[in-house]
């Protein structure tokens, strides 16, 4: 299952991917962020519900200056306390700053989202091949794409969705931006169950994975 997960991952499908029974018990749609297209956006808002945000490796964070938003919100008092996430209490969550492309218009539409996540995965892939990026040329803030900025250390430090996401694009062998969002219930507006993620990934033909077996795999590299 993971190796079909990496090579839809690859390939610029969506794969699902839920954490863990003892985390956010959420599944999130996943796509590659070079990949994405304003259609992709609708079908995120659509199907998922939740917030498309955009998970950047850490190396890649590091290099271009993107903060942690719960540092910004410290000087007002607004900040994380140790402990204030319910499922991780370790750990302080992996939101960053939120951004349009100068390019867009208002930023929110489908075509404005894609073009500002497209953005993003460039500016990922050269900052880590060590070519020159100007993060604040491109970008401005606030905007309509949340910047997910995954821990150093990945796996090993937290196991997110936005961990998860970008260990998987590692073994994927692709660009380590991954675009996430959360499934939630028609009906009910409370997270889609596993089960139903696990019905909705066969009936659009996509591949369903647990976060256990990504954990897996990486602990075996690790090894």
């Amino acid at each position: 299952m993971i190796e079909d997960a990496c090579a839809a991952l690859k390939a610029g499908k969506f794969v699902l991917l839920y954490d863990f029974d003892n985390r956010e018990r959420e599944t999130d749609l996943i796509i590659r962020a070079d990949a994405v297209t304003p259609h992709d956006v609708m079908t995120m808002r659509r199907d998922g519900g939740g917030l498309i945000c955009t998970a950047v490796h850490p190396e890649a964070a590091r290099r271009l200056g993107l903060p942690f938003a719960s540092d910004l919100l410290k000087g007002i008092g607004a900040a994380e306390q140790t402990g204030d996430i319910p499922y991780d209490r370790k750990n302080h969550s992996s939101f960053s700053i939120w951004v349009n492309h100068r390019s867009t218009f208002t930023g929110i539409p489908d075509r404005d989202r894609a073009v500002t996540i497209n953005a993003i995965a460039d500016q990922v892939i050269k900052s880590l091949n060590g070519g020159g990026h100007n993060f604040a040329a491109e970008f401005r803030t606030p905007g309509h794409v949340a910047l997910l900025r995954a821990a150093d250390g990945l796996l090993d430090v937290r196991r997110g969705q936005t961990e998860l996401s970008i260990a998987l694009a590692e073994m994927a062998g692709t660009t380590p931006a991954v675009v996430v969002c959360e499934m939630l219930d028609n009906d009910n507006g409370l997270a889609l169950s596993k089960e139903d993620a696990q019905a909705y990934a066969r009936k659009n033909g996509l591949v369903f994975i647990e976060g256990q077996a990504v954990l897996d795999r990486w602990d075996r590299i690790k090894a």
